[in-house]
């Protein structure tokens, strides 16, 4: 069957493998999946009670300009509800900005490695790709500014980026969007943003409404705990929300995910707590790497991108065997490196005597 030339080129998304999967395949009771940047505190009490006693006529087609949640977002960004788009995930939204801008015969900039899927809906519409390596795990956004031409439409900033953790500083955003073209596309990726301390945050007034050549991303999937409900949205000047508006299936977003993510939004207290045990768990950890001489990236994300002194893949499947998943950094870019979720403490502290026998092993050199 004939279809794009790219698709030939190109692979699915392999998920990591999942609790089940691992438990059959090693036949081992407990099993902690730190591979995917899930929450470890599962979902605001505010969400399960909604949803417990939420009456969804199944047989009818959600919202599909989800209304309640974008009038519930608009008062908590003070923003329009003309510059909202929502997807199935933020992932989804990406699809949206590729399918509307990126064509044959332009171009888009982003950082090498970064989020696998700025590349791969990119190229699926025939644009080329122009990868920046970036600089000890941090956009090197000196020199993708200098890889735009007059046929560049879109860039990509991920921020913290994934997978590295690292983010971008407030005087280095400003630069940058002062000297990008005004019709050049910028996507300001926050998937992770409430996870960043409050006085390195990019400000979304300050950047939405002062350029009008960007476009901010944020999801549900992270610190909300809602991965599974699947919903993100984009913050845009109206005109660039609603070309991705056009494009944008008629009923993406779920009746039951749009309910979630109202009563997600209630909960601060959630969110704070989340946060502060994330940050306390983290410092914890990397602690603990410090004893054993493991270096890592600077993160300000749930997640830590840790430099291993064997292979990755020989370290990912030495974890698997004992009940962790992780992800190995030889598929995300970075080679010798594994992507380890922050989970909660129990499950962290039950990891270092694991890593701890692993440095031994390296040592006598049963295992290199």
């Amino acid at each position: 069957m004939v279809g794009k030339e790219i698709l030939n080129q190109l692979t699915a998304y392999k998920q990591g493998m999942q609790i089940a999967e691992v438990k059959r395949k090693y036949n081992i009771d407990k099993i902690v999946k730190l591979a995917s940047n899930e929450n470890p505190y599962g979902c605001s009490s505010r969400v399960k009670e909604q949803l417990n006693k939420s009456m969804i006529d199944y047989e009818i087609y959600p919202d599909g300009y989800t209304s309640d949640l974008r009038m519930k977002l608009t008062e908590k960004l003070n923003v329009d509800e003309s510059q909202l788009v929502f997807g199935n995930g933020s992932d989804e939204v990406i699809t949206f900005i590729c399918r509307a801008f990126l064509y044959p015969g332009v171009n888009t900039v982003m950082a090498s490695p970064t989020f696998t899927q700025y590349r791969h809906h990119s190229l699926i519409e025939g644009a080329e790709v122009r990868e920046i390596p970036t600089r000890n795990g941090k956009h090197d956004l000196e020199e993708m500014k200098n890889a735009m031409d007059q046929n560049t439409k879109v860039v990509w900033i991920c921020t913290p980026d994934n997978p590295t953790g690292t983010i971008i500083q407030k005087d280095e955003f400003k630069q940058f969007m002062d000297e990008v073209p005004p019709e050049v596309l910028v996507v300001l990726d926050e998937a992770y943003y409430e996870f960043v301390s409050e006085q390195l945050r990019l400000s979304l007034h300050d950047s939405v409404f002062t350029y009008p050549n960007l476009i901010v991303l944020r999801t549900f999937s992270k610190i909300y705990g809602l991965a599974g409900l699947r919903v993100g949205y984009g913050i845009a000047n109206s005109e660039i929300a609603h070309k991705l508006n056009v494009v944008r299936g008629p009923f993406n977003t779920t009746s039951l995910s749009q309910k979630a993510a109202i009563a997600a939004l209630d909960d601060d207290k959630f969110i704070q707590k989340t946060k502060e045990l994330n940050d306390k768990v983290k410092k914890d950890f990397q602690a603990f790497l410090d004893t054993i001489g493991w270096s890592y990236y600077e993160s300000h994300s749930n997640f830590l991108l840790i430099n291993t002194p064997i292979d990755a893949d020989k370290v990912s499947h030495y974890l698997l065997q004992h009940g962790f998943i992780v992800r190995s950094g030889n598929l995300l870019g970075y080679p010798n490196t594994i992507r380890v979720t922050i989970g909660n403490e129990e499950d962290m502290l039950a990891l270092q005597p694991i890593l701890k026998e692993l440095q031994s092993k390296i040592n006598d050199g049963v295992l290199k």
